[in-house]
């Protein structure tokens, strides 16, 4: 728990915050937003990763440790936020989902949108039963956040987009380009010891 809070302020914040969210996500390691809350103590910004889900032109994600997470009690005091997404910036205002199907079909998608995190609840979220997502994720509670100004649609670099392929790709074209280069330094050396 602490190794992730850890994690979560000093490198998955900053890299959304700097605009570098596009190359985080991919279906392994998941897919990430980040949460602009206001603290309702503070009254200053506050910020949360969390995985997500877009759905019927809303953004969906979870409190995973539950109501008494602070980036929860956070938006429940003052619902409206801003979603620092892969692509985008989007403000919003959170509403928590009380409609039990609609509940678990975000929650299912949720957990495999969170790559191999999605499997730390003790469920395969691809395979397992109805009963056992709800079983698991009962003291969950579920947000739906709905863009003030229009549907909410996915992107290139939210989950189900492609771009993430990119990253890959381009780090396999530069190891071939760079053991071509050592390839070509090493042949050059032959020659001149050859000659």
């Amino acid at each position: 728990m602490r190794r992730l809070k850890f994690l979560n302020r000093f490198l998955v914040v900053p890299v959304f915050r700097l605009g570098l969210g596009r190359f985080f996500g991919n279906p392994v390691t998941g897919y990430y937003m980040v949460v602009r809350t206001v603290g309702r103590k503070t009254g200053r910004a506050r910020y949360a990763p969390v995985t997500y889900a877009i759905a019927d032109g809303s953004v969906y994600c979870l409190a995973g440790y539950g109501r008494t997470a602070n980036w929860y009690r956070n938006a429940m005091a003052s619902p409206d936020v801003n979603l620092i997404l892969a692509g985008r910036t989007i403000a919003g205002h959170v509403e928590e989902v009380e409609d039990a199907v609609e509940r678990l079909g975000v929650t299912r998608q949720i957990f495999t949108n969170a790559g191999l995190m999605g499997f730390t609840e003790g469920f395969n979220p691809f395979r397992a039963s109805d009963d056992t997502i709800r079983a698991r994720t009962a003291e969950m509670p579920v947000l739906r956040i709905r863009a003030t100004d229009n549907a909410i649609t996915g992107g290139a670099f939210d989950p189900g987009g492609r771009a993430w392929l990119w990253v890959p790709i381009s780090a396999i074209g530069l190891a071939i380009v760079l053991a071509r280069i050592r390839t070509g330094v090493r042949l050059s050396a032959e020659e001149r010891e050859a000659a």
